[in-house]
């Protein structure tokens, strides 16, 4: 599996992006995986009485898509995810197609740190998740 970029080989610009059609399988997957089974993501007669009126997903499902562009496109294979702040802006429920997207916003070569702006966005185009990311590139001989 070839290596992401270095440090050496990214510029503020860089970006790189996905796009997934969340399910009702990724939500009940994801809960229990963590173990977050809050109804509000899994119970349609309780979410119908929150503010939501409906399930939504897990927010840090959105982050997880986050974590894979990191992981496989940009930086890539590699990368070590080192912190990440978040806002959720919107709810994302079943059946929404969200795009990731991360983009360089800062380097520092010297201690081999990249910074990130991330976010997502549904299929109108609304940002439900923004946010900061660091990351550690892979390093190449």
């Amino acid at each position: 599996m070839p290596e992401g970029k270095s440090i050496h080989e990214l510029k503020i610009g860089d970006s790189a992006q996905i796009s997934k059609t969340i399910t009702e399988s990724d939500i009940e997957l994801f809960a229990r995986a963590t173990g977050d089974f809050n109804p509000v993501h899994l119970d349609q007669a309780y979410a119908e009485k929150t503010s939501f009126k409906g399930r939504i997903a897990h927010g840090l499902l959105s982050v997880g898509l986050l974590s894979a562009v990191l992981g496989n496109i940009l930086p890539g294979h590699g990368t070590i995810y080192l912190s990440q702040e978040v806002k959720f802006l919107a709810p994302v429920r079943i059946g929404d197609t969200l795009t990731a997207k991360v983009e360089v916003i800062e380097l520092i070569t010297e201690k081999n740190r990249a910074k990130f702006r991330t976010t997502c966005t549904n299929q109108d185009g609304k940002e439900v998740v923004d946010g900061i990311a660091w990351g550690m590139p892979p390093k190449k001989e």
